[in-house]
């Protein structure tokens, strides 16, 4: 053999050497990588969700899902497929195509295809990487490990199902971050008051050793803690009769021209809110800059001076104190009463010079219910309207509640102070508190909270029922059935005769007030109707409307009276009333 020979031999003997060694040494490493991996531990964090809201007839009105966030490390992709793995992955996904190609071409390495992938869409994509894989579509160039598509999870969405159904007072939540985890928070309504319930408390947990291409060996040897999803809450509230007082509102409001409706029905003798509804409502699901006014519940958040709707009150404060009685007749003096500068007027004069403590309450009289506030001193008045709830939050479980005034004893020294009390100027109180004063006339003289929740139902489908406090009596109750048959005669023959529905019991109080802005009194209303409707089979409901700066029809007698007769017509439809003339 010559030298040329010896020489070509000897090269091609080491290349082969050479080619082998790095193969052993690559081999070695690799599974000495892999032995390392399969002797290292590993943990898995997957997210517990929110709990969610349901209405009394069972419908989901918020709830969450998980959030996943897709990645695929590009160089895993067959060059040749990258096309086919595109139209599939957007396929799969539903993410437009062309945003697809720009993010995978964006970067040679890991990118991030979707950050609010859907729990349904998730199961899909991994389904689609395992086909994927099986195709050879990823490969691993050497350079990384082959994963595939990697999906994780990112957060949890919040989803109102019936979007601006029952808002503001469900209210809505906010994300906050938590480990890079995005959460939810509530912010206003129900979300908020009851964050304690609805929050999560654990999230599931697995550790354990893994394997070659980083999944947990489900062994013995695992570790785990259990998901410890937020608790559900359910309301009083059935979400269809809410859903036709809202549309009833809806129409009111544009009849009106009102800036907005605000309507209450609560059961009298537990306190359970059956509906409480606004013309003025948000989707959740979206809000936007626009939505911010809306976002406030009014109904505990906006405190006004009442007007006449204060006078049911006033005169079951006179009658418990013994100062008179209910056929002592006082002047009406035309119609117009003079206290030092102030001018008290009624709305209409009277055919008599001289009329009840009744008929001041049935046909609205200003002018008397002046005289009558100042028989009340100041301790028996400021007592008495503390005691039915006036100046304190109502207890009703909403967030974020203003308590209005509670006006002081030394206030009250002031005859002019309790004359403009007695009917409804002075004192600023919000709505709900009206709500849970006038159900103490359809409760036998009894104080009872209003509550939203009924029920707390837990992980383990345990339901756990939140219980009113025991009612406290106000009024005895021979005076709360005086006042009972004063609010029907005012529907029957008085200001409110245009909320009579007949065959049921319905009583009530109009109200209109002008509204003030830096102590001066402008030509805007606010109007109410505050009553009660009852059948003739047990139930017994109070109802209020509350209209907000109508530019019609301002009167409460006008506005809110027609706005309760619809809602309790309703109520009839719905069967949560029964009509006698049915029978």
């Amino acid at each position: 053999m010559d030298d040329k020979v010896k020489s070509k031999f000897l090269i091609f003997f080491i290349a082969v050497t050479v080619f082998f060694l790095i193969f052993v040494i690559a081999l070695l490493y690799w599974s000495n990588t892999d032995l390392q991996r399969l002797n290292l531990q590993t943990s898995d964090t997957r997210m517990s969700l929110r709990g969610s809201i349901l209405s009394a007839d069972n419908y989901t009105l918020a709830s969450s899902q998980r959030l996943y966030k897709v990645m695929v490390d590009t160089r895993n992709i067959d060059p040749e497929q990258k096309e086919l793995f595109i139209k599939l992955y957007s396929l799969y996904s539903g993410d437009d195509e062309k945003e697809v190609k720009k993010i995978i071409e964006s970067k040679n390495g890991s990118v991030t295809l979707s950050y609010n992938t859907d729990a349904k869409s998730a199961k899909l994509l991994r389904s689609l990487g395992s086909k994927l894989l099986k195709r050879g579509v990823f490969k691993t160039n050497g350079m990384s490990f082959l994963r595939g598509l990697d999906i994780v999870q990112s957060g949890e969405s919040r989803i109102y199902a019936h979007k601006d159904t029952l808002s503001p007072i469900v209210g809505y939540t906010r994300k906050i971050e938590q480990d890079a985890i995005t959460r939810r928070e509530g912010v206003k309504g129900l979300e908020r008051y009851y964050e304690d319930k609805l929050s999560f408390a654990q999230d599931i947990y697995i550790a354990g050793y893994r394997d070659v291409i980083d999944t947990i060996i489900l062994n013995k040897e695992v570790r785990a803690k259990e998901s410890i999803n937020g608790q559900d809450i359910q309301l009083s509230i059935p979400l269809k009769l809410q859903k036709m007082i809202e549309r009833k509102l809806d129409l009111h409001k544009e009849r009106l021209e009102a800036k907005e409706i605000i309507a209450v029905v609560m059961k009298s003798d537990t306190g359970d809110i059956l509906s409480i509804a606004s013309s003025n409502r948000y989707d959740a699901n979206s809000l936007k800059q626009n939505d911010y006014p809306l976002l406030n519940i009014q109904s505990v958040e906006y405190v006004y001076e009442p007007g006449s709707v204060i006078k049911p009150i006033v005169y079951a404060l006179l009658l418990k104190n013994g100062v008179i009685t209910s056929k002592d007749i006082f002047r009406t003096h035309g119609g117009e009463y003079n206290m030092g500068r102030y001018n008290i007027k009624d709305e209409h004069k009277f055919k008599s010079e001289w009329i009840t403590a009744r008929d001041a309450i049935v046909y609205s009289s200003n002018v008397v219910m002046a005289q009558l506030g100042q028989k009340l001193d100041a301790g028996q008045y400021h007592d008495g309207l503390t005691a039915f709830g006036f100046g304190e939050k109502s207890g009703i479980d909403l967030a974020q509640e203003n308590a209005g005034d509670k006006i002081s004893r030394n206030k009250l020294k002031s005859e002019i102070t309790r004359a403009t009390t007695a009917y409804g100027y002075g004192i600023n109180v919000n709505f709900m508190q009206l709500i849970k004063a006038f159900n103490v006339f359809n409760n036998d003289g009894l104080l009872i909270n209003p509550k939203i929740v009924n029920f707390i139902i837990d992980k383990k489908n345990i339901i756990h029922e939140i219980k009113n406090e025991e009612p406290v009596r106000v009024i005895p109750e021979h005076i709360a059935n005086i006042i009972q048959k004063t609010l029907i005669d005012t529907v029957k023959e008085g200001s409110g005769t245009r909320a009579f529905v007949e065959g049921i019991t319905v009583g009530g109080k109009t109200g209109t007030a002008q509204i003030a802005q830096g102590g001066v009194y402008y030509r805007r209303y606010n109007s109410s109707f505050i009553g009660f409707a009852n059948d003739d089979n047990g139930a017994k409901y109070t109802i209020g409307v509350l209209v907000i700066e109508p530019l019609r029809d301002y009167f409460g007698s006008q506005s809110a009276a027609p706005v309760f007769k619809d809602i309790t017509l309703g109520m009839i439809e719905e069967g949560k009333l029964h009509s006698n003339l049915t029978k």
